[in-house]
């Protein structure tokens, strides 16, 4: 029988599994860069801003349906880990089909959603005009990138993370090539834009559901069915989704909240500072895909730990994905703060903004720095589904953090807010390490039990 992970738990193996997902996630703003790139150079301003404000729109739609990866991922290295084929056939098409219906429902709700958007952020007549068409034309591929979540989610569990690079290179490189053809050469612009991302997500939804497909057959045991319609119309299973997939939406809404909190906050200390904060959340940004390759590695691995009911297996995935982010969390600290000035020039010409940007650089690279074991408990909640908890910890960080930064604000103004984002990050994982001890302790009483 084939279980997750084939490969030893080693530091090197981790390594290869994790470099992979940091080239994935790296490939998402270069997307945002061609995009950007094609219509400065082939568009009018309206289409620029039409894709600045439609593409906000997409992110926080599909953003809020991030459960749909990140429970697939918990789900799926359980059942692998004990050695359920079935289960991770039926945890795998749960959350498949869901998403599936979610992007039809968005479809559907198409026309409410974006006239109440765009009237919400006061564009103009000619920017919302354009908006909707892009909106109207990406739409189309919202059931391709929410059931690609899932796959996505599925490759993540059964530690396949060079076919995940595979797939999304292959949905951004088809997605960066459609809408330079496009916008750039059938001048269609955002319009042209969104219908080459729906076009890519489509054909890049086809290949993933083909892989992932290929590989279950490869996993399948013979005399049990390939799909087990009675484990996935399970109601206790289902009633087990639904609610891990509510916790993981409600935490995500408090990380969008709490981040929208800190530019609100400083959009009122002026234009420069609203602007130096951008950059520098870019830098903060760009660190996370890094981190996130280590998070990732900790949720398949933590999950099959987990899953086989193996403590001594789950403290060393812990650990030793642990050790490495925090390495590569204090490197990317360190050149922040070195190189961080540089980068800021390559951003920004203003000099003002530039200015405000170095001045706060120090703390975007402690933010960078101290972020790590909220990052690493994220990923061991979602592999183990302790996904209440982690809708609790993000509750009460984010009433932390808008405490800290409305007192920090008033009291130093952007040098209060950068404390209270510092401060934010750091309640995540002081929220999180008490259930991480009773999680460990229940792995222990399952061990003396087994």
């Amino acid at each position: 029988m084939t279980t997750l992970p084939s490969s030893p738990l080693t530091r090197d193996a981790i390594a290869r599994q994790a470099w992979p997902i940091i080239l994935a996630n790296a490939s998402v703003p270069l997307l945002g860069l061609v995009d950007t790139a094609v219509i400065g150079h082939f568009g009018s301003t309206a289409d620029l801003g039409a894709l600045a404000l439609g593409a906000l729109l997409f992110n926080f739609i599909y953003w809020s349906f991030g459960f749909l990866r990140m429970s697939t991922t918990g789900f799926v290295a359980q059942a692998a880990g004990a050695g359920d084929e079935a289960e991770v056939r039926a945890a795998l098409l749960r959350p498949l089909l869901l998403g599936a219906a979610l992007g039809v429902a968005v479809w559907v709700l198409q026309w409410p959603l974006v006239a109440g958007y765009f009237a919400l952020m006061d564009a103009s007549e000619q920017v919302a005009a354009t908006g909707t068409a892009y909106f109207g034309a990406r739409v189309w591929g919202a059931p391709a990138a929410l059931a690609l979540y899932a796959l996505c989610g599925a490759l993540i569990g059964l530690g396949r993370s060079r076919t995940l690079l595979a797939v999304q290179l292959l949905l951004n490189g088809l997605n960066a090539a459609l809408d330079v053809y496009f916008a750039g050469v059938l001048d269609l612009g955002a319009r042209g834009i969104g219908l080459g991302t729906a076009i890519a997500e489509w054909v890049t939804c086809v290949v993933a559901a083909a892989l992932v497909w290929r590989l279950l057959r490869e996993r399948h045991l013979d005399g049990e069915a390939f799909l087990p319609w009675t484990r996935i119309r399970d109601r206790a299973r289902l009633r087990r989704t639904l609610a891990a997939n509510g916790d993981i939406m409600i935490r995500t809404l408090c990380l969008l909240a709490g981040f929208g909190l800190f530019a609100r906050q400083g959009a009122g200390l002026g234009d420069a500072t609203l602007a130096a904060n951008h950059l520098l959340l870019q830098l903060v940004s760009f660190s996370a895909f890094f981190l996130d390759g280590f998070a990732f590695v900790a949720e398949a691995r933590v999950g099959a730990a987990v899953g086989a009911r193996d403590r001594a297996l789950f403290r060393r995935a812990v650990r030793l994905t642990s050790e490495l982010a925090g390495v590569t969390a204090a490197a990317l600290a360190i050149g922040l703060w070195l190189a961080g000035g540089v980068i800021i020039g390559w951003l920004t010409s203003l000099p003002d903004v530039a200015a405000m940007a170095h001045a706060y650089l120090p703390w975007a690279a402690l933010y960078v720095l101290l972020s790590v074991a909220a990052f690493q408990l994220d990923g061991v909640f979602i592999g183990a589904t302790g996904t209440a908890q982690m809708r609790n910890a993000a509750v009460v960080s984010l009433a932390v953090f808008a405490l800290c930064a409305w007192a920090g604000a008033n009291a130093w103004g952007n040098y209060g807010l950068w404390a209270a984002m510092v401060v934010f990050v750091i309640a995540r994982a002081a929220a999180l390490l008490p259930y991480y001890r009773r999680l460990d302790a229940g792995l222990a009483r399952r061990d003396t039990h087994s």
